[in-house]
C-alpha cells in the first residue's frame, strides 16, 4: 500500500485487546469449553487487536453485487464456505456499515445482530468442529454513507474499493484479516453504459431480461480481503501483452483514456525489470485501475496495491515517467510482496512496504532519476535515512513493532529499506538475491510473518542472521551499518509525532519518499 495520508483504526479497539462477547466473558474465554461455545471475536492481532474471527477459517468467497445508479446504493450477497475449526454455537463476521437483511447457515435462517464491527451469527444448529458449511448474508449497502472510515470510493458514476489496512469488511461481510487468505469470484450487474470490474480475470458474461448485465470475475489465486477490487464506472478496458504473454488490462475512464495511455504503456517494461529480479509474475494478470476521482477524501492515497489491479488517481498518472515510474515499480512489487506473500500480522506490514520502496528506490537510481531529496544512489539515501533511525525509532516505534497510530509511517518503508540494506550489505548481493526468491516461493498465496523471513534469510545465507535481524526490527537504536562504520546517527531531538496508542489523523503523505 502507498501513501494513505491517514491510518484508520477499528473504533472497537478501543475497547481494549481483547473483544468482549455478551455476559461480560472475554472472547478468549468463550471457545475453552469441551462443547459448542462462541467463537473467539478476535485474531489476537498486534496492531488491531478485535480484527478477525476464529473458530472457523473460510475457503472461499462469492460476493454478488448490483449497482443501481439512480440511487448509488448496491444491493448485495456474500457467500462464504467456512471450516469450523472447534465446535461453534455461534460465530461471527467483521461488518460495519452494512445493512444486513438476512443470514442462512447452509440454507437455513440463522439469528443474527449486529454489534460494534461485528455481525453475530447463531445458526439454527450448532456446527461441529471440522465441519464444511455455506455462510449467506444478504445486505444492502451506501458507498456514500457517512462513516468514520470506510473501503468504498465513490465516484460520480460508480464506486471502487480501497480496503487496505482494515476497511474490507465496511464492503462485505468477511473475516478481515490477511492471515485468512480465501479463493474470491464476483458477480456484477450493472446497467446499460457503466462496466463492471473485479479482482481476477473475467469468466462470464450475461444479459439479463432487464436489460442489465452481469459480468463474472474470479481470482486464480487467494485473496487476503484487504486487496479485493470491485469497480462499477464509465471505463474502457485496455489490453495488452506483458513479458511472455501475460495479459495485462487497464480499467480506464473513458474520457481520460488517451491522456493516461503514456502511463499504461509502461506496464510491460516495469513488469520485465522486476521478473528479472523476483522471478515470473505470480498472478494471471495485471493492470491498472485510475479511479474516475481525483478528490482528496475519501480516496486518501495515491495508489493502492488491490491485487491484479492498482488503484490510482488519474492525475498523479498524467505526469511525466521521472515523476512516477518509481512509484508505480513500487506497487507493482506489492503484487509479490503484500499480496502473493501477505502479512501474518499487521505488525509484518513492513516486509510489504520495505521491499516495495526497495526496489522502486533501486529502479529510480538506474535510472539516474533524482529522489526527493536530490540524491541519485541507493547508498546516498541509505546513508540520509541511517542518520534519522534512532529519531523515526523514537517517533514511531521500532521497524516491527508499529501501532494502529503509526503504521503507515516512514519507519515501516525507508525504515524497513534500510532494514533489508543492511541484510545485502552483510551477507553479500548474491546470498541477498537468494534470500528474497526463496522467501516468495516458499510462502506464496500464504502469509508469512517476520519471524518466517528472518528464519529463511538464516537458512538461505548459511549463516544465523537471528540476533543481526532482531535488533534492526526491533531495537531502539539503529545498530552499526554492515561496511560502512562511518555512518552516524542524529542525535534525537523532541518531536511532533503523536504519542503511541493514539489514532493520527494529521495529514502525513508519504509520496516524497521515493
Amino acid at each position: 500500500m502507498r501513501y494513505r495520508s491517514r491510518v484508520t483504526g477499528p473504533a472497537a479497539a478501543l475497547i481494549g485487546a481483547t473483544a468482549v462477547l455478551a455476559g461480560g466473558r472475554s472472547a478468549y474465554a468463550a471457545g475453552t469449553g469441551d462443547g459448542p461455545a462462541p467463537g473467539p471475536e478476535t485474531l489476537g492481532d498486534p496492531v488491531y487487536p478485535t480484527l478477525g474471527n476464529d473458530g472457523y477459517r473460510v475457503g472461499a468467497y462469492h460476493l454478488d453485487l448490483a449497482f443501481d445508479p439512480t440511487t448509488a446504493l448496491v444491493e448485495a450477497t456474500a457467500t462464504l464456505r467456512v471450516r469450523t475449526t472447534r465446535a461453534l454455537s455461534r460465530f461471527s463476521l467483521d461488518a460495519l456499515g452494512l445493512d444486513v437483511r438476512s443470514v442462512r447457515v447452509d440454507g437455513r435462517t440463522a439469528a443474527f445482530e449486529q454489534a460494534d464491527e461485528k455481525l453475530r451469527i447463531t445458526p439454527e444448529r450448532r456446527l461441529p468442529a471440522r465441519a464444511h458449511v455455506t455462510v449467506c448474508v444478504a445486505y444492502g449497502a451506501d458507498p456514500r454513507r457517512a462513516l468514520p472510515y470506510t473501503g468504498w470510493v465513490p465516484t460520480p458514476d460508480g464506486f471502487a474499493v480501497a480496503c487496505q489496512p482494515n476497511l474490507a469488511h465496511t464492503v462485505f461481510p468477511c473475516n478481515d484479516h490477511p492471515s485468512d487468505k480465501a479463493d474470491f469470484t464476483f458477480r456484477l450487474t450493472v446497467p446499460d453504459g457503466l462496466t463492471a470490474v473485479a479482482s481476477g480475470t473475467r469468466t462470464r458474461t450475461e444479459r439479463l431480461p432487464d436489460g442489465r448485465t452481469a459480468v463474472t470475475y474470479r481470482s486464480r489465486s487467494p485473496l487476503a480481503t484487504e486487496l479485493v477490487q470491485i469497480t462499477v464506472g464509465d471505463y474502457v478496458v485496455k489490453e495488452r501483452s506483458g513479458p511472455h504473454g501475460l495479459p495485462l488490462r487497464d480499467v480506464v475512464p473513458k474520457a481520460r483514456a488517451e491522456a493516461l495511455e503514456p502511463a499504461l504503456s509502461l506496464t510491460p517494461g516495469l513488469v520485465e525489470w522486476i521478473e528479472g529480479r523476483l522471478g515470473a509474475f505470480p498472478f494471471e494478470t495485471y493492470g491498472l485501475l485510475p479511479c474516475n476521482s481525483d478528490l482528496a477524501e475519501p480516496f486518501d492515497f495515491t495508489g493502492l496495491e488491490t491485487q491484479t489491479l492498482t488503484i490510482y488517481r488519474p492525475n498523479f498518472l498524467l505526469q511525466e515517467e521521472k515523476k512516477i515510474g518509481s512509484h508505480m515499480m513500487h506497487e507493482l512489487v506489492h503484487s509479490y510482496f503484500g499480496n502473493s506473500v501477505s502479512p501474518a500480522t499487521w505488525a509484518d506490514l513492513w516486509i510489504n512496504e520495505g521491499h516495495a520502496d526497495f526496489y522502486g528506490l533501486l529502479y529510480r537510481y538506474e535510472r539516474g532519476w533524482p529522489d526527493s531529496l536530490g540524491l541519485t544512489s541507493l547508498e546516498a539515501r541509505m546513508k540520509d535515512t541511517y542518520a534519522r533511525g534512532d529519531q523515526w525509532r523514537h517517533d514511531w516505534g521500532p521497524v516491527a513493532a508499529p501501532t494502529a497510530a503509526n503504521l503507515f509511517e516512514s519507519q515501516r518503508y525507508l525504515g524497513g529499506v534500510l532494514v533489508l540494506y543492511a541484510l545485502r550489505q552483510l551477507i553479500g548481493e548474491d546470498a541477498f538475491h537468494a534470500v528474497e526468491r526463496a522467501f516468495l516461493d516458499r510462502y506464496r498465496n500464504a502469509s508469512a510473518s517476520t519471524e518466517d523471513y528472518v528464519q529463511v534469510a538464516s537458512a538461505v545465507s548459511g549463516q544465523d542472521v537471528s540476533g543481526f535481524l532482531k535488533d534492526w526490527l526491533y531495537g531502539t537504536t539503529t545498530p552499526r551499518m554492515p561496511g560502512h562504520p562511518d555512518w552516524t546517527v542524529a542525535p534525537v531531538t523532541p518531536s511532533l509525532a503523536t504519542p503511541h496508542g493514539r489514532r493520527d489523523t494529521r495529514p502525513h503523505d508519504h509520496s516524497a519518499t521515493l
